[in-house]
């Protein structure tokens, strides 16, 4: 290929990516309405208290058993078609929780909040899609470029929720949801531009390699997945609890929105540099700094109560968050051959979302019945146990490495 043509591709490809972008931005303002949005929601609508933060275990369970059908979609029809049913599975979400809201139905607002996932799962897809139409050398700015959405949702989801939360009152976030849908309009709008490569048909079959079982007993990818479960679980578990948590203690609506914009910005916005530093440090080291901040966001919840003990606290979340699963994705990558990436990392991230859901699940009951402080004392065990898999795993490695 020419160096002509590779600066075509460049050009489709950058093309390619300001859409995908964008539709991360708009897509992940979905994910941030219902994170703010879904335990409140929940402990008006739901029987008793204890299920406030059912709407959104639900939403991760819909994630993690969305992502392979997703994926199907994508390898059969093309990613624009998988596209497609993700963004009107958004719009769909907004008639389904608007009602519930006006109706006062929790099963069909959980309905709702299912129906997200698949929405969640389509939007995860876009990075990789990016890298379809760009050279080797762009691959990665490509990536970074469209994870910049991710910073943009942080700041589009809560904003929306602020504008829309009281519009209808008395029907508390109602528009919030409605308002989601039209976004999500929009981003099937943005991405049906984008000019991806159709479906591969026909071909000689491909080697699948390995059992994905036996891939999943390497201690290394015990070590990957484990930290990457405990880390996104955590991080769940306390951001799924935190505007709950700030309406018990009477602090604002707006204060506990603004508390998850803060969030979301700090889990995307250090993704720039986060592979340059498990590039110099090595991946190990980048998830021990990501527990250790996990760590410190407990620490400032327990010292108080107040708004900016809330933010500081979400904002040193989201920052463990990052590295601690970029860095055990990076240590995934490790554990298998190129023809077992899609089976091993679908596996991944079943046990991530399905973790991510039974802390959801955990979160809610945790937090009515023992308090905020109860919620953030789960943490430091769960992070001492990650700590040890992964001084096993990474020792357990070295020495088949050096056998």
């Amino acid at each position: 290929m020419t160096d002509q043509s590779m600066a075509v591709d460049d050009r489709l490809a950058k093309s390619n990516v300001l859409r995908l972008a964008i539709g991360q931005a708009l897509a992940g303002a979905n994910s941030v309405v219902i994170m703010t949005t879904g335990a409140i929601v929940g402990s008006i609508l739901a029987p008793s208290p204890i299920y406030a933060t059912v709407p959104v275990s639900v939403y991760v369970v819909g994630t993690a058993l969305s992502t392979m059908p997703a994926g199907a979609i994508a390898r059969r029809y093309g990613r624009n078609r998988a596209f497609f049913f993700g963004t009107l599975a958004g719009m769909v979400v907004a008639v389904l929780a608007s009602l519930a809201i006006w109706l006062g139905s929790f099963a069909l607002f959980c309905c709702g909040t299912f129906v997200a996932g698949f929405y969640q799962a389509v939007a995860q897809s876009l990075r990789f899609a990016a890298t379809d139409t760009a050279s080797a050398a762009f691959r990665p700015k490509a990536l970074s470029w469209v994870m910049a959405g991710g910073v943009f949702s942080g700041v589009l989801g809560p904003q929306l929720v602020n504008v829309t939360m009281d519009l209808w009152s008395p029907y508390l976030f109602m528009a919030s949801f409605a308002a989601q849908g039209v976004v999500a309009l929009i981003c099937m709008f943005v991405l049906a531009g984008a000019k991806l490569p159709k479906p591969q048909t026909g071909g000689a079959p491909v080697d699948q390699g390995r059992p994905v079982f036996e891939i999943a007993r390497q201690p290394k990818f015990i070590a990957a997945a484990f930290s990457g479960i405990v880390s996104y679980a955590l991080m769940n578990l306390l951001m799924t609890s935190a505007p709950l948590a700030m309406k018990m203690c009477g602090l604002s609506l707006s204060d506990a929105n603004w508390g998850i914009q803060w969030h979301v910005i700090a889990m995307f916005l250090p993704s720039f540099w986060t592979g340059s530093l498990i590039q110099k440090f090595g991946a190990p080291r980048i998830v021990f700094a990501g527990f250790a901040l996990i760590a410190a966001a407990t620490f400032v919840n327990l010292s108080g109560q107040t708004t900016a003990h809330f933010w500081i606290g979400l904002v040193l979340l989201g920052l463990g968050w990052n590295f601690g699963f970029v860095g055990a994705s990076s240590l995934v990558v490790e554990t298998h051959r190129p023809e077992e990436r899609t089976r091993v990392q679908s596996f991944n991230d079943f046990l991530v979302f399905g973790t991510n859901a039974i802390a959801s699940f955990f979160s809610g009951t945790l937090l009515v019945r023992s308090g905020w402080d109860a919620v953030n004392y789960v943490v430091a065990p769960a992070l001492v146990v990650a700590v040890l898999v992964l001084v096993f795993g990474g020792r357990q490695a070295g020495k088949a490495a050096a056998a």
